[in-house]
């Protein structure tokens, strides 16, 4: 049976009173979901009880509005929580994510789960252990100054035998009472009560290393991940895409299909899918189905002259961010000129498992589980794009295969509740390898220009740095508006233009240094094609940081050469600010970095080695690595030997957990650097799998990473999931320049563009 549908009865839909399922996914019967039940209205922002709970038993629950995407950050809000409630962290509960029960705090996003997301769920705490020391105080007839606090339990200080604990004071009892919310939604939201937060000095779980909850239910196959949730009588579907971007289908031959049980097929405008109730024949449906295509002209140049491209594309956009002085005179004036050009491709998420959802549309509600990092923005999409009220739609955060931005899991939610409505049951849209890397949307593909001037004794008198490159948000970072969905755009939708300039620092490199005279700009280009696109692009973990980086500091290592400096005394010769000056010591003081300039040594011998270095901030956090490197000069192949990697993010909630989430960042970013590149003919995407798009495996990985935590209890945290990234390419490039003397202005550094290098050295 072929569905062929209106926009209008697509996109519309009267619903009345949602009926949800109120268990989280850390309830759900492994592979089945919870069945429906009544939900109370939308958690209220102003309310206490909607952050925090105290049971019976003295444990507490914390509702957080955003995810967590693999680091550990449940425990990180967990220690927080438990800080101010005097309880030992493990006696606190997280829920994620779950639009019925968590206020909608932004999701995960620029590494803002500790330093923004957690800020209202401390004071909350502290607002609920005020009350509770209140209620104490009342029942044992003293004032709350007499009383302390140990493990969830309130004692009268000068005679602690007279106590009691949380659970005898509260049962099962809601939190009532107000809080002052900000009157905002999202990274920003905040709320406060009267009572004052706890001071650092006092702090006995912040601080300490918390072990992290998941691994062993991830190692013993118990956890549930969004791809594990079944309902009953649900229908497996698969969506088909085209072989030239751009094109439509323009005749779908049902009957190519009919041997399959039970299939069924959806098609409107763009838009086409199969669906069955058993997977494999979904699987098996779409790849029989004969279909004709519009005949599209091909929308991609060669990949070849993708730069060339990019160098002579019109500007749609361009800023200047940053202006100290007169550069262009500066550099005019300048004894010695240097330039450069260094250009980074598009990256795919590739995450290790492609987009998931589970969509179930009655006329009562809407029902949700998806793997998105946003799960409020995909109840507000979702709400749009079937033109219903968002509190009928009730999302659940289930977790993923790992999201860092914009990935494919942004566009499942929309294609299964399409197909839910129209094929009146629950539909479970998973979609294939080739679509995970295909058509996930992409980083930019970007050129970055450099140049500055130095006088007689070497020091930098001005210096330009320009990025021209696609626009990073072709695709909104969120879900929250559908015309950002591959089902809309299909339907007949273009790309939705966005305003990406709020933060236009973003587009330049956030470089530490105290040069003269300075200019920073950015211009941005259109895209390759103006729909439902392969190549279009959107947020990757910490977006524009590895090619801003890269260029950044691969050029200051070029001027230190220049100058026949070292380039960690060049790097301080430039410094100003505390914090940078002591990440930039630490991490060489622990290399046992030897001063001399840059440059090979030995040029005999097959294997060369060197150490590089690069420095860098985001949102408030200072980052820096050095590498150490073998280059196999007869094969081209790199070999990172050693790293060590310095971080200050101020205040260090988790010790253990931010080592391993730095240390995951940059092992990270060294696979964006030595591997990763998007690959693609005048048709369509061809890196479609891991063979075409190979990521670092454990054979290359880092032998050794090392990791320096500077704690500054004096700082707010500033986020800790991103920064690291940004620093690999730079330090990985540097090493190689200075083993061999050559230089890599290209991403990713393949073997083959190693031997290009050694050849023109």
């Amino acid at each position: 049976m072929t569905i062929q549908l209106s926009r209008r009865t697509a996109l519309s839909a009267a619903m009345g009173a949602l009926v949800v399922a109120v268990r989280g996914p850390d309830a759900l019967a492994q592979g089945t979901a919870a069945q429906a039940a009544p939900i109370s209205p939308l958690p209220p922002p102003g309310q206490l009880a909607s952050y925090i709970a105290v049971h019976a038993d003295g444990t507490a629950t914390a509702f957080f509005g955003k995810i967590d995407g693999g680091q550990g950050l449940d425990v990180a809000v967990a220690q927080i929580v438990a800080e101010e409630l005097d309880l030992p962290a493990d006696r606190v509960k997280v829920v994620m994510g779950d639009t019925a029960r968590t206020v909608n705090q932004g999701g995960a996003s620029n590494a803002s789960g500790v330093s923004q997301g957690a800020v209202p769920l401390r004071n909350a705490a502290a607002e609920a252990r005020l009350l509770l020391l209140e209620m104490a105080a009342a029942r044992l007839g003293v004032p709350p100054d007499a009383l302390r606090v140990s493990d969830g339990t309130i004692s009268v200080a000068a005679q602690p035998d007279r106590r009691v604990t949380y659970g005898e004071l509260i049962g099962d009892r809601r939190l009532d009472a107000e809080v002052k919310w900000n009157g905002r939604y999202g990274n920003d939201l905040n709320v406060e009560g009267r009572a004052r937060t706890k001071p650092i000095a006092d702090y006995k779980v912040v601080g300490t290393a918390a072990p992290r909850r998941d691994i062993a239910d991830k190692a013993f196959a118990r956890h549930d991940y969004v791809t594990d949730i079944r309902l009953p009588g649900m229908l497996h579907a698969r969506m088909i895409r085209p072989p030239v971007a751009g094109a439509k289908p323009t005749a779908v031959d049902e009957s190519s299909v009919s041997a399959i049980p039970n299939a069924r097929v959806v098609w409107k405008d763009g838009f086409l899918a199969v669906a069955a109730p058993r997977e494999w024949d979904a699987i098996r449906a779409a790849e029989v189905l004969k279909v004709d295509w519009s005949a599209t002209p091909p929308p991609f140049p060669e990949q070849a002259a993708i730069y060339d491209h990019i160098r002579n594309a019109p500007v749609t956009k361009r800023g200047v961010p940053m202006q100290q002085g007169d550069a262009a005179a500066a550099i005019a004036g300048a004894a010695r000129v240097i330039s450069a050009e260094y250009e980074w491709p598009f990256h795919s998420h590739s995450s290790m498992g492609p987009g998931c959802a589970l969509a179930d549309v009655r006329p009562e509600g809407v029902r949700v589980w998806t793997g998105s990092q946003k799960p409020h923005a995909v109840r507000d999409g979702v709400a749009k794009f079937l033109g219903v009220p968002p509190e009928t739609v009730h999302t659940v955060w289930v977790t993923g295969p790992g999201s860092y931005g914009r990935n494919d899991a942004g566009d499942t939610p929309f294609d299964a509740v399409f197909l839910s409505r129209e094929l009146g049951k629950p539909v479970r849209v998973q979609y294939m390898r080739h679509e995970g890397h295909g058509w996930d949307t992409k980083s930019p593909a970007s050129v970055q220009r450099v140049r500055a001037g130095l006088d007689e004794q070497g020091r930098v008198t001005g210096i330009e740095f320009s990025s021209k490159a696609f626009s990073r948000t072709n695709i909104a970072t969120s879900e929250a508006d559908p015309r950002d969905s591959l089902a809309s755009q299909s339907m007949g939708g273009g790309l939705n233009p966005q305003d990406t300039y709020l933060f236009p620092g973003d587009f330049v490199p956030t470089e530490p240094y105290a040069f003269p005279a300075r200019t920073m700009a950015w211009e941005t280009i259109p895209p390759l094609l103006d729909r439902a696109s392969p190549l279009r692009t959107s947020h990757l973990r910490d977006p524009l940081g590895p090619e801003l980086i890269f260029a950044a500091e691969s050029f200051v290592d070029e001027l230190a050469a220049a100058t026949g400096a070292d380039p960690v005394e060049f790097r301080l010769r430039h410094l100003r600010e505390e914090r940078d000056i002591a990440i930039l010591r630490a991490i060489t003081e622990k290399a046992g970095w030897q001063p001399r300039p840059a440059g090979p040594r030995n040029t005999t011998g097959e294997i060369a080695r060197g150490r590089g270095v690069s420095l860098a901030r985001r949102d408030g956090t200072v980052v820096g690595l050095v590498a150490e490197v073998e280059v196999n000069r007869g094969t081209g192949a790199i070999r990172i030997k050693r790293m060590v990697v310095g971080q200050d993010c101020g205040l260090i909630i988790n010790p253990d957990g931010l080592r391993r989430c730095v240390e995951n960042a940059v092992i990270y970013g060294t696979s964006r650097a030595l591997h990763e590149e998007v690959t693609f003919d005048r048709n369509n995407v061809t890196s479609v799998d891991w063979n075409t798009y190979p990521i670092l495996d454990i054979t290359e990985a880092p032998e050794v990473v090392e990791v320096v935590l500077i704690n500054r209890p004096d700082i707010r945290p500033t986020g800790a999931g991103e920064p690291a990234v940004r620093t690999a390419g730079a330090a990985i490039a540097n090493a190689v320049f200075d083993a061999t003397g050559a230089r890599l202005r290209r991403g990713p550094f393949t073997a083959e563009r190693v031997k290009a290098a050694l050849a023109g050295a």
